[in-house]
Order: structure tokens, then C-alpha cells, then sequence
């Protein structure tokens, strides 16, 4: 260890101000919320944080701001592989950090994954921390690539002194694929209790099935434009091939039930596809909403949530749908069956096949009952596990875990690992 990384550590000791750079591939999405909201919650006094993302929407990029965060955007941080890209985001990461003499270094994603613990290593950043919202390798690429991919997750391992795995699925597979030592692992959650799903759940809901015939359920329907009388089935997410949106039409078209409406609230790269693949079947009706700020608020228009992804970690879409008491039907991937237990608190199907899909929502559908029960028991289930204050004590534990310790956590050699 460095004389200037020993003196580092023994300052974390005292009352100063921690710095900590988080550093996301795209602030958007699940991860980008998560990613967000935990750095919200920290407290200015203790910690001072530093938000370093390659893009995002402009809705969290401006929150960012507007919370007191430091904000810096670096273009050569692209998701894609790109070696020119990443060879420039890396240096300029290594530059970054060694520069703003940070104490602990927070990636989330898979390619700040990558390059931002390969620099922080390499600038002797002290405490390096990874949150797996899920994992770049999954059942549908080629074997030669998941292998490939598998084997940098466990050489980066090596140099991560703690991950954070959202949901128990994902610690699990962490575990399971020896990504990390297990000492070295903790399960966190998705941090869903923003004013707007607290508002909701405290003043909208009565009896065993919420939203029904209340104000906000009327209000998240004219928003929508939903036509009266209609039956919605809706999905939050982006329109990306991990979400596999072309199912969602799918499975509405097999559903084919009269009345049926069904919503995606999010934007991607597959919009485009998306909205000629709607166009196509006249007889599926689709509401492509876009990005919205407003979710928690238009979650009260549907009767069922349904996702189709092929993976995931643990959407925070999926547990805003239970805080709402929205009935859930989702595919059985990562964590998702943290909070769906089949046949308790929502149904499960297997991923790609949305004709199960199809027969599950239409269950929940003709049986309102069964479905309230599921929605009741899962929004009981939730409790406080999701909250901001769930999610700020897990990363003050995981920030300051550190001091526990007279220098950094003793690593292993990464050896030779290209961007």
C-alpha cells in the first residue's frame, strides 16, 4: 500500500467529509434511479458526493443538480464496446479520480463497472464499492460471450472491496458464479418511497383492492388518455431488448380480450419498433407514454402490471406496481421473485413466452378477488424494506465499512484486463 493511500485511510478515521465519486454508465432507468436516490439521501455534512455518468435523462441529470450534487459528464462512457471510447473514458476516469482525491468509488452498470474500478484502482482510490443491479451475461447470448463475460466480473472482483447486490437472486448468482469473495457481498433493495407512491399509498387506497374508483386512479386515466370503461394492462421500463417490449405486444394480442388496453410508460432505443409494431396489429390498442416524471402517479390506471423481461435485477418499476397495490405478472428471472412469490403476491412466468403471459394476466383479470388478495399481501410484504432510509443506511455501512479496517481491504492482482 501507498504512503499516500495510508495516510488516506487513517484520515477516514476522523470526523471529515468523506468524497465519493459514483460513477454510471447512463443515468437513466432503474439503475440510474437507485443510483440517484441513494446519493440524495446521503447527508452534505458526512459525505461529499460527486455523480460521474456518460449520459442520462435529462429529468435526473437536472434532479442531480438541483439536489447540490456534483455532476460531470464524460461522452466516451458508452454502454456499447468501443475501444477508442473506453481506452479515452478510462484515462479520463483515472485523471478524474486521482485528481479529486476521493475516498470511496461507487460504480453502478456494467461498463462503469469496468472501467471505473480498473481507475479507481489504479488512482489508489481506498475503498472501491459495485452495485450489480443485475449482470452483463445472461441465458440469451452466445455461450463464448457469457463465459468471457463471467471471467472480468471475477478478475474485477479482486479489486472490489464490497458489491452490493440488489436483490437476493442477484447476491445469489454472485455467489454462485464466484464473482466476489462472500464475505465481501451484502443484498440491498430498490428505493421506491418517493413522495409521490408515499402520498398515494397514504391518502388513495381503501378496502383489499386500492386505486379502484379513487380520485388518483380517474386523474392517472385522463393523463393517459385512457378511453372509459377500458381494462389497462401496463408495463414501466425502457424500450430496450432486455425488457422485450415486442413480447408485451404479444401477449396482448394473445390475450385478446375486447376492452383491453395496453400501456408502456418509458422511452429506448426500440421505441421506433415499438410504435410501428402497434401500428401493424389493429387489433392490439397501445399507449406508448414516453418517459415520464410523473409514474407513481400514473400507476393508479392500471389493473394488472405485467413485465416481460428476458433479464433483470430487481426492477424498481415491479415494486412501485406492489406499493400501489397494482397486481403483478412478471417473468421469473435475477430477484424479481424477492417481491413476486407465485401465487402470494403476483404470478410468474418464464421469459419468452408470452403466451403464459397472456393466460396469467387473463386469470388475474377474471379473478378480481384472487388479484386483490396478491396485491394486498405483497404491498404488506414490501414494508419498510424499500424505502430511501433502507437504502441510505445500506450505503453509509458500505461507505464507512472502510474505517473498520486499518487500510483498504488486502487485494488480489487484477493482472492484464483491456477495457
Amino acid at each position: 500500500m501507498s504512503q499516500a493511500v495510508e495516510a488516506r485511510a487513517r484520515a477516514r478515521g476522523g470526523d471529515r467529509v468523506q468524497q465519493v465519486a459514483t460513477v454510471i454508465t447512463r443515468l437513466e432507468g432503474g439503475a440510474g434511479i437507485l443510483a440517484l436516490r441513494g446519493a440524495m439521501t446521503l447527508d452534505a455534512d458526512a459525505f461529499g458526493l460527486t455523480l460521474v455518468t456518460g449520459r442520462g435523462s435529462r429529468r435526473l441529470l437536472d434532479q442531480a443538480r438541483a439536489a447540490g450534487l456534483r455532476v460531470v459528464i464524460e461522452p466516451s462512457l458508452r454502454p456499447e464496446i468501443d475501444p477508442l471510447h473506453d481506452a479515452l473514458a478510462a484515462r479520463r476516469l483515472y485523471a478524474l479520480l486521482r485528481r479529486g482525491q476521493f475516498d470511496v468509488v461507487h460504480t453502478h452498470t456494467a461498463k462503469a463497472g469496468v472501467l471505473g474500478r480498473m481507475a479507481a484502482r489504479r488512482a489508489e482510490v481506498p475503498w472501491i464499492v459495485h452495485t450489480y443491479h443485475g449482470f452483463p451475461f445472461h441465458e440469451f447470448q452466445w455461450r463464448s460471450r457469457r463465459a468471457a463475460y463471467v471471467a472480468i466480473e471475477r478478475r474485477l472482483g479482486r479489486i472490489t472491496d464490497l458489491a452490493l447486490c440488489v436483490g437476493t437472486g442477484v447476491a445469489v448468482e454472485a455467489v454462485r458464479r464466484g464473482l466476489v469473495s462472500p464475505e465481501r457481498i451484502r443484498t440491498i433493495g430498490v428505493a421506491v418511497e418517493n413522495d409521490g407512491v408515499a402520498a398515494l399509498r397514504a391518502t388513495a387506497y381503501s378496502n383489499s383492492r386500492p386505486c379502484n374508483g379513487s380520485p388518483p386512479r380517474e386523474a392517472a386515466r385522463r393523463r393517459l388518455e385512457i378511453p372509459p370503461g377500458a381494462t389497462v394492462v401496463g408495463a414501466v421500463g425502457r424500450l430496450t431488448y432486455q425488457k422485450a417490449p415486442e413480447d408485451f405486444v404479444e401477449m396482448l394480442r394473445r390475450l385478446g380480450r375486447p376492452g383491453v388496453v395496453g400501456v408502456w410508460v418509458g422511452d429506448g432505443e426500440l421505441a421506433e419498433t415499438m410504435r410501428r409494431r402497434a401500428a401493424a396489429d389493429p387489433a392490439v390498442r397501445i399507449i406508448l407514454a414516453g418517459e415520464r416524471a410523473d409514474v407513481s402517479e400514473l400507476l393508479p390506471a392500471f389493473d394488472v402490471f405485467a413485465l416481460p423481461s428476458r433479464y433483470e435485477g430487481l426492477p424498481t418499476a415491479v415494486v412501485e406496481a406492489m406499493v400501489c397495490g397494482i397486481p403483478v405478472v412478471a417473468t421469473a428471472v435475477n430477484s424479481v421473485s424477492d417481491v413476486v412469490i407465485p401465487g402470494e403476491t403476483g404470478l410468474l412466468v418464464p421469459p419468452g413466452r408470452p403466451d403464459l403471459m397472456a393466460a396469467a394476466v387473463e386469470y388475474l383479470l377474471d379473478s378480481p378477488a384472487t388479484a386483490a388478495r396478491m396485491a394486498g399481501a405483497a404491498r404488506t410484504r414490501l414494508g419498510d424494506r424499500y424505502s430511501l432510509t433502507a437504502l441510505r443506511s445500506a450505503l453509509i455501512e458500505a461507505y464507512r465499512g472502510s474505517r473498520a479496517q486499518s487500510g483498504p481491504a488486502q487485494r488480489n492482482p487484477i493482472g492484464t484486463l483491456s477495457p
